[in-house]
């Protein structure tokens, strides 16, 4: 068995409360994060469930080091990057991409897909650039041709396909995926959800799926980490947490949506219907 991509242990995380700024003086800190440990294996999709402010998309920006840990380890491929300052993150930085929620804000729409997706691998001298970028984007479901188009041109789906497109062109080691369907139709979810789950396999990807949505999370994920009010209240294999959950936090979050019996392959229909 290959060792974990990622070892969190005993992670803590505070930052300035500033909604409560004193007009003098620093804000308060609030903790954000406490004692966080788990392990992301190599390869595997893992789900990150919580109610809003639970943390999760907090723990997804410390992953990606956008944020610095308080307290603890963040080990990637073997190495504490939890305190590491930028000049020494920056080779790691093609090993950690992220797919944002909305595609529409995360894409210059004064650039061509082509220029947007190439551009990361100008920035990491990645020779052939445009033919990589023509192959990224073929590799998520997109004709070449659509390299001449612009963001606006494009559907939600299209334009999220295109985000997926910027983030696997650098064949990273991890994807950080924070509520990339929330803004899509169902049959739109379905198709980005399928390429997830297929890109994963063929690139042996890992990547930390961020969702409210718990039926996404069953379909897709291979483990799930449910979070409640920054600590980790449950974790392990998607199907072991779904019908048997030992959290009451658990057990709220499913009972909170229409799961009396989930269709496990309901993307997978919806994922062969027209583009």
């Amino acid at each position: 068995m290959s060792a974990p991509l990622f070892q969190i242990s005993d992670l803590g995380l505070t930052l300035p409360d500033m909604s409560r700024k004193p007009l003098l003086g620093r804000a308060r800190r609030i903790e954000i994060l406490k004692h966080v440990s788990f392990d992301l294996a190599q390869g595997a999709i893992t789900g990150i469930v919580g109610e809003s402010g639970s943390g999760k998309t907090t723990l997804g920006r410390v992953l990606v080091r956008l944020l610095t840990p308080t307290s603890g380890r963040v080990v990637f491929k073997g190495q504490d990057i939890g305190r590491l300052d930028e000049p020494a993150l920056k080779p790691l930085r093609r090993d950690l991409q992220m797919i944002f929620q909305d595609p529409l804000s995360s894409l210059n729409l004064r650039h061509t897909v082509g220029h947007i997706v190439a551009t990361p691998l100008e920035r990491y001298g990645v020779g052939n650039a445009r033919r990589r970028a023509h192959e990224a984007l073929e590799r998520v479901g997109l004709p070449g041709d659509f390299a001449r188009r612009y963001p606006h041109e494009l559907s939600g789906g299209q334009r999220q396909r295109v985000g997926i497109a910027r983030a696997v062109a650098l064949e990273p080691a991890f994807i950080l995926a924070d509520e990339v369907v929330s803004g899509l139709d169902v049959s739109s979810q379905a198709r980005v959800l399928a390429l997830l789950k297929e890109l994963a396999a063929d690139m042996n990807l890992t990547i930390a799926f961020i969702s409210h949505d718990l039926s996404v999370i069953r379909s897709l994920c291979d483990a799930v980490i449910v979070l409640d009010r920054g600590s980790i209240v449950e974790a392990g294999p998607c199907d072991q947490v779904f019908d048997s959950p030992q959290s009451a936090v658990t057990r709220q979050l499913i009972d909170a949506i229409p799961l009396p019996e989930v269709d496990d392959s309901w993307f997978d229909r919806a994922a062969v219907a027209p583009a």
